[in-house]
Formats: C-alpha cells, structure tokens, sequence
C-alpha cells in the first residue's frame, strides 16, 4: 500500500458531514451554500445534442483518443486564442483534453513531480484540497502559501528565497482564487513565470472559475495570456487548466483541458497514455460544442452577477461582505468561531456553509480560514436569496 495515502487530510466534505450531524437542523427546508456544484441548467443546445442516437451510438462503440479528437482540440485552441489573447495555442502541441479539472490537477503532479531533486510543491493557503493530496501522494512536501487581507488573498513570492525556489517542482495557482475569488494580475503572473523560467519549476493554474467575474469589460488573465504578452511564445514552465462545470454548467460531463509548454504536455500525454484517462468520443463531441459557444457562458455570469448582488445587498445591514470580483464564491469574517457559527446556522436555519479552516493549514503558526466560512451561491436565486434572508433574520443569535 503506497504510504502517502497516510498522510491525506479528511476531506471538507466529510468534515463538514461529521460536524453537521452532530446537530440538529431546523424544520426548514435545506439549502445548501457549501459545495461549488453549480445548479444552473445544463445549456439546451448541449442536451439536445447528447440525446442524439447517432451521437451517442459513435461514442459508445469507439476507443476514445487520450490526445483527443482534432475537432475537440480545435475548439479548445480557438477558445483559448479568442479569450486568452495574445497566446495562440497549436491544438497539436500544446493542449490536451482532460476528463475535468480535478482529475488533471491532480495526475500532472503524479507525472511531473520530481520528489528526490525537487521536495517541495507550493501551493496557496487556502486552497483546493486536490492539490495538497496531488503532492503528498506523489511523495513532495507541501509548502503553503498564506493568502489573507493583507496580501490581497493572493500568495506573497516575494518572501521565498532562492535556496527554497531551488527545490519547488511545482507550484499550484487558483486564479480566480478559491474560496476568495482573488484574482492574480498580468504583473503577479509575469513575475511567477519569470521565476520559475529561472528557477526551472512548473506553474500549475487552476483557472476553472475564469469565466465566471463582474466586470464584462474585464476578464480574468490567464497564465498564458500573461507567457505570451512577456515573450514566452511557448509557454515555458507553464500549465492552464480550465474545464466546463462552472463555466457552462457542465460538472457531471467531466470535461476540461490543460495548454501551454508542448514538452510538459508531451509528458504527459505519455503517462495519460498509460493512465487509460481519455474522455468518451461522444462527450468529446459535445464538449467541442460548448467550447465554441459563448451566449450560454455570458448568460450563466449575468445570472451570477446578480445573485451575489442579491445575497450582499439583503445581508448588508446586518453583516456587510465584501463581494468578489470573480467566482461564485464569498470568504467572509465570521463574527464566531467558525465551526460553530455553521452549526449555528445550520442549527437555526438549515442553512449549510463550509468553516474556513477546512480549506486551509495552520502554517507558520497561523491558519488564515480560521474565522472565515466560504459561501457557494450556487443554488437558484431564490434559494439564495431566502437563504440571505435567513442569515439575516438569525444574525444576533449567530454572533
């Protein structure tokens, strides 16, 4: 049995299920604010085209390519060149499709990690926890990177020296942040990859949440919009990762992609090869689909936009929270230990909510989730909204 398999932390999900049965909830009906599971509808053009018997008769009977089929690589390279630009990506070098995000993050690190020359994965504080297991079980050391007020919630380099920069293989970035919805500019990504090009790690951007932000004028920068607008043409050290759950409401297809430097990519598809983790024809088909698509996209955002609005502006009174500016994601302070104000809400209002310190560690003799919960305004709107209206109604006896 591999060892590291020891070392993996509970995950949140299960720590919230242990901390939530121990009450009990109010005799209202459930509304759940804690999982990042977007609960929009499936665009109706996708599921029209799923239900197609010649479709679905193609992918069933085929071996899907782990490389992926060139129509699908086509439409993530057009979609990346058209929101990512400057980059311009060769959909036959430098792209793979990937079976969702999660999968991905957490196999590149099983395949690029070099445990003996290089120990040490970065990663933010807080973070998805994929990463933190991704480095254990390929056998580094995790190495957190608090992201608190004071730093934006965005990961501080500045205070890394080169002697540690030496021994980092890989270094996870969430941008938009999760749980915060921080975003990293073009400047704070220039200055990673002109480290890790000097320092030979690799950069690993989990940009799943990138098309999901406030300002329609202002998208989120990705990392190889950032390589590209430095000179690096070809992506050097550098990974993006990027799916269709949260942008088009897709979490059950498992659909996504990881681009940028061909030889990392190269390597990777030789272990993917042998990992047997290709994505079903049929789902390839309708993936290509969504990616060539953006009316759908810019509908799901506004539906965003307006929820997180909503929920603010009711709890303002009250609890003033400061709203992202990108994910559907809110990282408020609570005015009580954390744990106990979700058994509180959960208690009084059977409202769930995810405590902040099950997103992150205590590092360095801090741990920057205590007194913070993550709120997931994923459900309907008037879910949320009701949801905003309990919290509110309850909020004395929740502090």
């Amino acid at each position: 049995m591999n060892p590291n398999l020891e070392r993996l932390e509970p995950y949140p999900f299960a720590r919230l299920s242990k901390l939530l049965g121990e009450t009990q909830a109010a005799e209202l009906p459930h509304i759940s604010l804690a999982m990042g599971e977007p609960r929009h509808p499936a665009p109706q053009f996708l599921i029209d085209c799923l239900s197609e018997k010649a479709l679905l008769t193609e992918g069933l009977a085929t071996y899907p390519p782990t490389r992926g089929l060139p129509s699908l690589r086509n439409a993530i390279a057009s979609f990346i060149n058209r929101r990512f630009k400057p980059a311009k990506v060769d959909p036959d070098r430098h792209l793979l499709p990937v079976n969702g995000t999660r999968e991905a993050l957490f196999a590149v690190a099983q395949a690029l990690s070099n445990y003996k020359d290089r120990p040490i994965t970065m990663m933010p504080n807080p973070f998805y926890q994929i990463y933190e297991g991704a480095a254990l079980l390929a056998g580094t050391q995790p190495l957190y990177l608090p992201c608190t007020p004071e730093t934006a919630f965005k990961p501080d380099l500045t205070q890394i020296t080169s002697e540690t920069w030496s021994k980092v293989g890989l270094i996870y970035i969430c941008n938009p942040g999760n749980p915060h919805g921080a975003l990293m500019t073009l400047e704070d990504q220039q200055a990673l990859i002109a480290l890790a090009l000097e320092h030979q790690f690799i950069i690993v951007a989990d940009e799943c949440y990138s098309e999901i932000y406030q300002d329609e004028d202002n998208p989120p920068v990705g990392l190889l919009q950032a390589a590209a607008a430095l000179g690096n043409l070809d992506f050097k050290q550098c990974l993006a990762f990027n799916s269709l759950s949260k942008r088009s409401n897709l979490p059950g297809l498992r659909s996504g992609y990881v681009a940028g430097d061909p030889e990392l990519i190269a390597r990777f598809l030789e272990y993917r090869t042998y990992h047997g983790s290709a994505m079903p024809v049929h789902s390839q088909m309708v993936s290509a689909l969504a990616w060539q698509d953006e009316a759908h996209v810019q509908h799901n955002r506004a539906q965003y936009r307006a929820k997180i609005k909503a929920f603010a502006e009711t709890l303002a009174p009250v609890w003033p929270i400061k709203t992202p500016d990108a994910s559907f994601y809110l990282w408020p302070e609570t005015p009580i230990d954390d744990e106990i104000f979700a058994q509180k809400l959960f208690s009084l209002q059977n409202v769930s909510v995810l405590p902040g310190r099950y997103l992150s560690r205590t590092f360095g003799g801090e741990n920057p989730g205590i007194n913070r919960i993550r709120i997931a305004l994923v459900a309907e709107p008037n879910a949320c909204l009701e949801a905003a209206q309990r919290i509110k109604s309850s909020f004395e006896d929740l502090s």
